[in-house]
């Protein structure tokens, strides 16, 4: 993946150049001057799906060790313009000390959308899940999570040897709700959800109707998903004398932290449902800084899970 800056073809002539008589030495040599940046081992493709009828961006990264047996895991990332070069990173590092954790390093998938930006408005429709009402411009999740099934994961299997029980999802926010709706409505999809900072109050907190009968879809998998939930201190505010409609109000009522915790309660409650269910509360972070902490920890999370499949 290169970074924003135009490609470039030529500077300056490498040496100098004369100027009526006089040699003016050039201004900088080839390896003086700016250059674009790569991430290494990262690759980037277009993919225009026929399940959404969107275009995506889509970023990988393969460890360059030698695969386990049973194959790499994987873990695919929603808005990845924002999270894939982080956790690209990660995994890189987990893959240099391999042996001494004894964690598997997994392949990353960002799935992005064609902009420079980190974020698009289709993530608005993709991410959601479907309510009562919605615009055409949201209620899209099911589709999207279709088109990860059946055109994207079998993209990524013919990249590198892949291990079909060892997948992760990662979101923040929107992309955390859409994680969720993952879950619940299809918890085979991944081994674990990590969900950041979840948009549970989404049409009336309407992902959670989800969980009618998720007991039942998950308690009947061989192998159980793990999920973990997290929110930033910051992102719930007392609300106390905060004007009607404001940014305060508003963060006061979608409970942020309080839904977060609350869920990965009642996940936790569901024997035979799912393995593990975690939350996490990142001090002094807010809504959008929380999103860091957030894969470090969800990384770390789906490492330690899958480290003896």
């Amino acid at each position: 993946m290169t970074s924003a800056y135009p490609s470039r073809r030529c500077l300056l002539a490498a040496g100098g150049a004369l100027l009526g008589s006089t040699f003016v030495p050039s201004l900088a040599r080839a390896a003086d001057a700016w250059q674009p940046v790569a991430l290494p081992q990262a690759r980037q493709r277009e993919l225009a799906s026929t399940t959404t009828g969107q275009r995506y961006r889509i970023f990988t990264s393969v460890p360059d060790v030698p695969a386990p047996a049973a194959g790499h895991p994987v873990l695919y990332a929603l808005d990845g313009n924002a999270s894939f070069p982080m956790l690209a990173q990660m995994a890189r590092t987990a893959a240099r000390r391999g042996k001494a954790t004894g964690q598997a390093a997994p392949v990353i998938v960002g799935i992005g959308y064609v902009t420079d930006d980190d974020y698009h408005p289709a993530r608005g429709r993709d991410y959601t899940p479907p309510t009562a009402g919605a615009p055409a411009t949201e209620g899209g999740a099911d589709r999207f999570l279709d088109f990860i099934e059946q055109e994207l994961k079998p993209l990524v299997r013919s990249l590198a040897p892949i291990d079909p029980r060892r997948q992760a999802l990662y979101g923040h926010s929107y992309g955390g709700l859409c994680a969720l709706h993952a879950l619940f409505t299809r918890p085979a999809m991944f081994h674990t959800y990590i969900a950041a900072s979840p948009s549970i109050w989404y049409g009336e907190r309407a992902v959670l109707t989800g969980l009618a009968g998720f007991d039942r879809r998950a308690g009947a998998l061989a192998v159980k998903p793990s999920v973990l939930l997290s929110a930033g201190e910051l992102e719930q505010p007392s609300g106390v004398g905060a004007a009607p409609g404001s940014r305060e109000a508003i963060a006061a009522q979608r409970r942020m932290i309080d839904e977060a915790r609350e869920l990965s309660v009642k996940l936790a409650a569901m024997n035979g449902a799912v393995s593990r269910a975690d939350f996490m509360l990142f001090a002094r972070e807010n809504h959008g800084s929380a999103a860091f902490p957030a894969m470090a920890r969800g990384m770390e999370f789906f490492l330690k899970n899958i480290s003896s499949p």
